[in-house]
């Protein structure tokens, strides 16, 4: 506190006790007014009472002021002590720092010595390096880069032969574990599993009583004949077979219905245009009774409960459709039974499994009226009459037109390829026969060095004979996986074709 606020102190307590005393003084008169006169001394007596608390006032001001006075002098002391401590502090680090700045431009220096040093050193290093691969290269009598490559290309064969043989122990341990996987989850579905073996061909053979019957068949001029194949729709067939003429047609369902119409008329005995084609319309009719009896049955076989009406109709239709000489509709009550029994085995709702299955071939029914493959065919219909999409999809993956990406897909596929592939189911001409196994000699041939190609059991099996100079051992068994890959993406087959590439080196020498 500075000397002017310590005056400005001082003179408002002065001016308080000197309002205080004139304010008594007033209070004084008053009161003598009021009351009675008083006396001189009395007053005299109150001014000097007033002035002694006017100087006991100011000195007690007076004194409070040099207190403040010397408490603000040992304020400003310690403050003045303070700054004083506070830049010899500030000197001290300065200095510091300009001592550390001083080492650090010495470290620096040393530094950029270093380096030079180093760099030189470097430089003699890369020179005589240079001058030692001249040298050796001189002695060596080839080029560093062509080490390299050769190094990096032996390199290469050594990893690309060591990852060969990863991979081939791989693929036998889980071909191993899949065989015995599969073979174990096969055999317990089929073994529960005994379904009849059908061929069936695109020829009807109905019997006669006599052979004096087939001129009545064949009517004055043909009129028969020619009656009875236009109104059926398929040709008739009669050679020197004694008592029985065919019935050819590529539909089954109109073969059939003219199988049944030969036999009413021949049971009939009367043959003429009008009853050809009174008992074709009965025949029609017994054979689409017939057609939802065969689909109701396949639902009463496989244990479904309902199913669209169409669907129905479409199911018995397959009864009369042939696949390699196997009956369609068999043929997916079977897959059917198949796919829910290895449902079953991995824990898969057989339900959904056994509806599939049963659909899988819904397509062929009317694949003569729609274009396109079977697999989508029979897709769309099961789509189109509400049924599950999970089901849809294993219809629409069983050959592959779309990629499996159920378990239930790829059940339906197995149990397909199961119920085609056992011994007896499926049968096909030779023509088509012969064809396949040239396709499949012909493929394994394009590979580079085979030398000779045997199909056998009716191709499902083929020997692939190798040169043993061309191929070691494992680029033979990398061979065998790509022939098996080709035939997979170029064939269409039920069942497996098992791949089996021989090498054999023979040495043979003479003693004289």
């Amino acid at each position: 506190m500075d000397t002017s606020t310590i005056a400005i102190i001082i003179g408002a307590s002065t001016a308080i006790v000197a309002g205080l005393i004139g304010y008594l003084f007033a209070l004084i008169r008053r009161r003598s007014d009021a009351s009675e006169p008083s006396s001189e001394s009395v007053i005299a007596q109150a001014r000097l009472e007033a002035q002694r608390t006017l100087s006991a006032a100011e000195e007690e001001a007076r004194a409070k002021a040099e207190a403040y006075r010397d408490r603000e002098d040992v304020t400003l002391e310690q403050r003045r002590i303070e700054a004083k401590s506070s830049e010899e502090r500030l000197a001290q680090r300065e200095q510091t720092l300009e001592q550390r700045a001083t080492n650090l431009a010495q470290r620096e220096q040393m530094l950029i010595k270093r380096e030079e040093e180093i760099s030189g050193v470097r430089s003699e290093a890369e020179r005589l390096r240079e001058d030692a691969r001249h040298n050796l290269e001189r002695l060596a009598g080839f080029d560093a880069q062509v080490a390299k490559a050769e190094l990096l290309a032996q390199v290469e064969d050594e990893a690309r032969r060591e990852a060969m043989i990863l991979v081939r122990d791989m693929e036998t341990k889980a071909r191993e574990e899949a065989d015995r996987r599969a073979k174990r989850i096969l055999t317990t579905a089929v073994q529960r599993l005994a379904s009849d073996v059908v061929a069936e061909t695109t020829t009807s053979v109905v019997a006669l009583p006599t052979d004096d019957m087939k001129g009545r068949i064949i009517g004055r001029d043909g009129r028969n004949i020619r009656s009875f194949e236009s109104i059926t729709g398929v040709n008739l067939v009669v050679d020197d077979t004694p008592e029985a003429v065919s019935v050819s047609s590529f539909d089954p369902v109109r073969r059939e219905i003219a199988r049944n119409t030969l036999e009413m008329l021949v049971e009939d005995g009367r043959i003429h245009p009008a009853s050809i084609e009174q008992f074709h319309e009965k025949a029609t009719a017994q054979i689409e009774q017939s057609i939802r009896d065969a689909g109701e049955w396949a639902l009463l076989e496989v244990g479904i409960s309902r199913m669209h009406p169409e669907l129905v109709t479409l199911l018995g239709r397959l009864q009369y459709r042939t696949s390699y000489g196997q009956n369609v509709l068999k043929h997916s009550v079977e897959a059917a039974h198949v796919c829910a029994m290895l449902a079953a085995e991995i824990g898969v709702d057989p339900v959904s499994s056994r509806r599939s299955a049963l659909l899988h071939d819904i397509g062929k029914a009317v694949t003569h009226e729609v274009e396109g493959s079977h697999a989508l065919i029979g897709a769309e219909i099961a789509r189109r009459f509400g049924e599950d999409p999970g089901i849809v999809h294993g219809i629409e993956a069983h050959h592959n037109e779309v990629e499996p990406r159920t378990l239930l897909a790829v059940l339906v596929q197995a149990a397909d390829a199961v119920s085609a592939a056992r011994p007896g189911a499926r049968r096909e001409t030779l023509e088509s026969y012969v064809r396949r196994l040239e396709r499949l000699e012909s493929i394994a041939m394009a590979f580079e060095g085979v030398e000779k190609v045997y199909a056998m059991q009716a191709g499902r099996e083929i020997r692939v004979v190798v040169d043993p100079g061309a191929l070691d051992d494992l680029l033979a068994s990398d061979l065998a996986r790509k022939i098996s890959r080709r035939l997979e993406s170029d064939l269409e087959y039920p069942g497996q074709i098992q791949v089996t590439v021989i090498r054999e080196f023979r040495v043979t020498d003479y003693a004289r």
